[in-house]
């Protein structure tokens, strides 16, 4: 869904609210702190969407336990938002957002972090089949100048004070990714195992020698990249690297710098995009996500 279409579908907060009450509920309200289906709606005054629940006796809206919960951002902003973010494949700057919406920077970007904290939130189930691993590292190219009465120019690659990224791809399939500061054999295997199906799947990386503390879990081939970076047999880590090229742009293209703290949260995002690029409804896919 396109920002033209969140204008003309929900041109007030009461329409948003009437869609997330759809999309959350369906037909029966259930309180969220609770679960009590035993609630009734409010009489509507200056606070649109509030309800009663006769159990807890709490009184709470469809936002209740949500990125949205006590939100002062109109929910018009929020979808335009929404749509904004899960259609731009290099991501998109809360400058740019906030001159779009007519925001200011600060909000925009807290706007902007509560829905990468909801795509955070959902990473998906394991992977499985082929499945390829690499690891990327963030923070800019290197060059001489970076360090000053150094002739000597910028580490790369392992070993380099940039953020580091670990991720895994199947073909065709998803994407897991995170910042992780621990590319030893024991940090890759403990990767390997919240991401991936050992059953019946493979794993292909380049010849980095942690990735050998995955061999007991399950299958591994390791590709030499000095050699070659394909071979007829489909050992090759074409994938995962065209995902961390996506990363990238969004990293040079948009934000050109954000601090290791919020990265996962970015990660998060393009992780979140690359899962979802074959949805149709993408705006959709995110709602349900967050509401249902």
């Amino acid at each position: 869904m396109n920002i033209v279409s969140v204008f003309k579908r929900f041109p007030d907060q009461r329409a948003c609210i009437a869609h997330l009450e759809r999309v959350r509920w369906g037909d029966k309200a259930a309180c969220p702190h609770c679960g009590s289906l035993h609630v009734a709606r409010k009489r509507e005054g200056k606070r649109v969407g509030r309800w009663n629940c006769h159990d807890c006796k709490s009184s709470f809206n469809v936002l209740s336990g949500t990125v949205m919960q006590k939100t002062k951002i109109p929910l018009q902003k929020w979808f335009l938002a929404i749509a904004l973010i899960v259609n731009a494949k290099k991501s998109l700057s809360s400058h740019q957002l906030a001159r779009d919406l007519e925001m200011h920077q600060n909000s925009a970007w807290y706007l902007m972090q509560r829905i990468r904290a909801a795509m955070a939130a959902n990473q998906g189930d394991f992977l499985r089949g082929i499945v390829e691993a690499d690891e990327t590292f963030l923070g800019g190219k290197p060059r001489k100048r970076n360090r000053r009465g150094s002739r000597k120019p910028a580490k790369r690659g392992r070993g380099t004070d940039k953020t580091a990224v670990i991720g895994a791809v199947e073909r065709g399939g998803k994407v897991k990714a995170m910042v992780t500061d621990d590319l030893s054999g024991r940090g890759i295997l403990r990767f390997i195992r919240d991401s991936v199906d050992p059953e019946g799947s493979i794993l292909i990386s380049d010849e980095y020698a942690a990735y050998q503390a995955v061999q007991p879990y399950m299958p591994h081939l390791a590709v030499n990249h000095q050699e070659h970076y394909s071979d007829r047999s489909g050992g090759h880590t074409n994938t995962i690297e065209g995902f961390w090229g996506l990363l990238k742009r969004a990293w040079y293209g948009q934000h050109h710098h954000y601090s290791k703290d919020f990265s996962p949260l970015y990660v998060a995002e393009s992780s979140w995009k690359y899962n979802h690029r074959k949805d149709v409804d993408a705006f959709g896919s995110f709602m349900r996500v967050v509401f249902a």
